[in-house]
């Protein structure tokens, strides 16, 4: 019984919004295409991709050692006392580690990669966002949608936000259900 209530809300909100949407002024843009072709982005991709190329062929390099080491050790292994044996299987390790290190680092869930194209891509976003907000004041769009990403990227300053009420709204049903 409750989702159906949730289905017709959900089915109303839609068409209230639909509703009051025809006397709105809507847009979109394609965030895809405005990476694409603009320069800046794309003088800043050069160069996250730069980094990212010197970083690959560091990784790559600390692999080839790693190569190296072990086609050694498998290649001396008879000759080698037990002691210089186990000297080299820790050298391994440890660059096996290193080389596991290195990858997190630059290319982890927190990495590098990640604040280096924050740090060249956020200019390039700002003048998009500004480019995008001042399109949307001069020719007075009350919304302008990013079909990638689906996302509402301007809304004019005259529309209200309907935060607050919401907020009360689910208070006032939360209020309620306890009692």
């Amino acid at each position: 019984m409750k989702k159906s209530y949730l289905i017709i809300s959900i089915c109303l909100a839609a068409l209230l919004f639909t509703g009051s949407a025809m006397a709105q002024k809507l847009g979109y843009i394609n965030s895809q295409q405005i990476l694409a072709d603009f320069k800046e982005a794309q003088d800043a991709q050069e160069r996250l991709d730069k980094i990212n190329k010197e970083w690959e062929a560091e990784g790559r390099e600390m692999q080839r050692r790693l190569q190296e080491l072990t086609e050694q050790l498998e290649s001396q292994s008879l000759l080698l006392s037990e002691e210089r044996k186990k000297e080299k299987q820790d050298e391994i390790r440890r660059l096996y580690q290193e080389i596991q290190q290195f990858q997190q680092t630059k290319w982890g869930q927190n990495g590098e990669i990640f604040k280096k194209e924050a740090e060249i891509m956020q200019p390039v976003l700002d003048k998009i966002n500004a480019a995008i907000a001042k399109v949307g004041e001069d020719e007075k769009f009350d919304f302008i949608f990013d079909t990638v990403s689906a996302n509402i990227v301007y809304a004019s300053p005259n529309q209200p936000d309907l935060t607050e009420l919401v907020l009360e709204e689910l208070e006032k049903g939360l209020e309620s259900s306890n009692d």
